[in-house]
């Protein structure tokens, strides 16, 4: 995660849990960076005019000022499992991390009385079918900070190759699938998320590039209707 982004989400995290303080070396944890990081990080928020302050003592922790964080919303168990469920078909996809994200703060900000009754119904809901493979964070990243990528990929075949891409979106359906320029075709690709191997962000920069949909290998009828997201 680049730093922009990782001081949105140290705001976000924080919002979702006020008043109720972090330590350093929880955001540490949660953001994969050190406590040093994290510090030099909410020292640069407070000084852009972010209202965090420190809670001393041994529960103490970072603090959002409570004006600055959603009042109690009015959501019933029953539409928040409704949620819940729907984000849950995020599993699998681009969009996993920040459907859970979406569900904390939901469940941050109801009334305790009503997160008590939700989490009762929920263990009375259960998901049938096996999790899609998780899509690696790299990917993700270097879309936003429009950086290439090294892939290890799997064909339909199963024949394992080495690309370097410069990814450009999503288009997802029945399956979830990269769309990038691949350096070695010189066009435009998609690859199955659950076929790439292992992912490595590069430092180099991609551009803005056009293309049309029958450059892309994938069956029409997952097309049909389905917006690239990201490109």
């Amino acid at each position: 995660m680049n730093r922009t982004d990782r001081l949105y989400a140290l705001v976000e995290e924080l919002r979702a849990v006020a008043p109720r303080p972090r330590s350093a070396r929880w955001l540490a944890a949660r953001f994969e960076v050190s406590s040093r990081t994290v510090e030099r990080d909410l020292s640069a928020l407070q000084q852009s005019g972010v209202p965090i302050y420190a809670e001393p003592g041994r529960t103490g922790g970072y603090v959002l000022d409570r004006s600055h964080t959603l009042p109690p919303v009015n959501v019933t168990p029953s539409e928040a499992i409704a949620m819940a469920v729907a984000l849950h078909k995020l599993a699998g996809t681009p969009f996993e991390e920040g459907g859970r994200a979406a569900l904390h703060k939901l469940l941050a900000v109801m009334p305790a009385g009503d997160v008590s009754a939700t989490r009762d119904l929920a263990e009375r809901v259960h998901m049938v079918g096996p999790p899609q493979a998780p899509v690696p964070r790299a990917i993700a990243e270097a879309l936003t900070a429009g950086r290439a990528l090294r892939l290890i990929y799997l064909d339909k075949q199963g024949a394992e190759s080495t690309r370097v891409v410069e990814p450009l979106g999503y288009v997802g359906g029945r399956a979830w699938y990269l769309l990038a320029w691949c350096r070695l075709r010189d066009a435009a690709r998609v690859f199955r998320l659950d076929r790439i191997v292992a992912v490595e962000r590069l430092d180099d920069p991609v551009r803005p590039r056009t293309f049309g949909r029958d450059q892309l290998d994938i069956p029409c009828d997952l097309l049909n209707g389905v917006p690239v997201v990201g490109s």
